[in-house]
């Protein structure tokens, strides 16, 4: 399933007006930048070619990738546990664990990987944003990469996963999509289906996001955590926490609870 254009019911359009979504727009267009001018994409000659441009990649996503094991504690893996003994690390600045979660989510993994992000990305990010305002859309993106990634290496803990390089924007677009699923559960999606020819239907959002969500569910059990792949964990953490961040900030979840807790605490009182 492919998804094209996801609407807002159009009651809850508060003015038919465009909107340009810039926060969504900014972030699609860095990860693109980053994508160019790195190794991965094969643009730039001066990476090489054969062993050295791949020399080049895996230096690359140890430098700017998130390792699991290194987030849970916070000290960089030796070489040889990261897989670089044949190649020469080069110098620059000291890698902060911390931080690489941030640098992670603009460095992808080839072609196909940032344009599915990034379509992604673009047909549900605007529309949470105009939502919630660009300001809090930028601050609950970065802190569902955050969320995603840490949890991912909680869930990949002792496991051969664990040494193994994250990059993408794959658990904050998750977030996004739980989000939107929060906010906009009857909106209309418009997604191609390779079995009917891909041919353009209209499904609800929490159809087609739900579907996505077993997807992910059923390809963990699928997948061996000793080869590398799709961070199926971090998807699922994301767009839980997407969708309960959304669900307390902005679909009244806090209101509603600290009032289940007053009549409960007025109730014991009397």
């Amino acid at each position: 399933m492919v998804t094209l254009a996801a609407q807002e019911p159009t009651a809850r359009l508060p003015r038919p007006v465009p909107y340009l979504p810039l926060v969504t727009g900014s972030l699609i267009a860095l990860c693109v930048a980053v994508f160019l001018v790195g190794p991965v994409s094969g643009l730039d000659p001066l990476y090489g070619t054969g062993s050295a441009e791949a020399c080049a990649q895996t230096l690359y996503y140890h430098r700017w990738g998130a390792i699991p094991a290194e987030l849970l504690h916070n000290a960089v893996l030796p070489a040889r546990l990261a897989h670089l003994h044949h190649c020469a690390a080069g110098g620059g600045l000291p890698k902060i664990p911390a931080l690489s979660v941030l640098t992670a989510m603009f460095v992808h993994g080839g072609w196909l990987h940032l344009a599915g992000n990034m379509v992604f990305l673009f047909v549900f990010g605007a529309m949470v944003e105009r939502r919630i305002g660009p300001q809090a859309f930028l601050l609950f993106y970065v802190a569902l990469g955050y969320l995603a990634t840490y949890g991912y290496a909680l869930f990949e803990s002792g496991s051969p996963a664990a040494t193994q390089t994250l990059v993408g924007a794959s658990g904050a677009i998750a977030g996004v999509l739980g989000a939107y699923l929060c906010l906009y559960p009857k909106a209309r999606i418009t997604s191609l289906i390779p079995l009917l020819l891909f041919l353009p239907l209209r499904f609800p959002a929490w159809l087609v996001l739900g579907f996505w969500f077993a997807v992910q569910w059923l390809s963990i059990r699928a997948t061996d955590p000793a080869t590398p792949g799709v961070a199926y964990a971090a998807h699922l953490i994301g767009f839980a926490g997407g969708f309960a961040f959304a669900w307390l900030l902005w679909r009244g979840g806090a209101r509603r609870i600290a009032g289940l807790l007053g009549r409960v605490t007025g109730r014991t009182r009397h």
